[in-house]
């Protein structure tokens, strides 16, 4: 009898547990500079409570071709996976641990940005500040779509962490951008 008590007890620690399976999204940027052009887009990793599934991807919003046209109206979108290079060059900005509701709402919006009629993308209006804006909704973030951030990501998601005191333990120490050398300096507007 105990010898079947201690096979249970073993069995049952060998299953896999849900408690440590969670699916988190991280929010990162990447600032203007050499060959970058600002952006933002999402990160997701972890594991479906109810599945078991990995998740090991990440989604971005951007033009289809990034040429001059872009400046003076709609364009062709599309919703791309971002690589390892473009998170290494980025800043993770914070990260949510999302329940599976809120993984599958997150990619029913990305499938929903994925599929809009085109031209899908905007600089003004639908650009990826706007599509990480509605993917920090969609998981019940406060939000605010200030038209001065809505094309400077790092500005943006520091402005999200602000609204949303929680997540800043999940946010990086930010550094201060280094002063500009005095012969490159502005002098302050009046």
């Amino acid at each position: 009898m105990i010898a079947r008590i201690v096979l249970a007890v073993l069995l049952l620690g060998a299953l896999p547990s849900n408690a440590a399976a969670a699916v988190e999204i991280a929010f990162y940027s990447r600032e203007l500079g050499g060959n970058n052009f600002p952006h933002a887009f999402v990160a997701l990793h972890g594991t479906l409570d109810s599945t078991g599934e990995t998740v090991d991807t990440s989604y971005g919003f951007t033009a289809h071709s990034v040429t001059p046209a872009i400046l003076f109206g709609s364009v062709s979108g599309e919703v791309v996976v971002e690589g390892p290079r473009q998170v290494a060059r980025s800043t993770r900005q914070f990260e949510v641990t999302l329940t599976d509701d809120q993984y599958r709402a997150v990619m029913a919006l990305v499938d929903e940005w994925r599929n809009r009629p085109q031209p899908s993308y905007n600089l003004n209006h639908r650009n990826c500040v706007h599509f990480v804006a509605a993917l920090a909704r969609t998981i019940g973030l406060h939000v605010e779509e200030v038209p001065g951030l809505m094309k400077r990501p790092r500005s943006f998601l520091l402005h999200v962490v602000e609204l949303n005191p929680t997540l800043a333990a999940s946010a990086p120490p930010q550094v201060a951008a280094p002063a500009p050398p005095a012969s490159e300096a502005v002098p302050p507007a009046h």
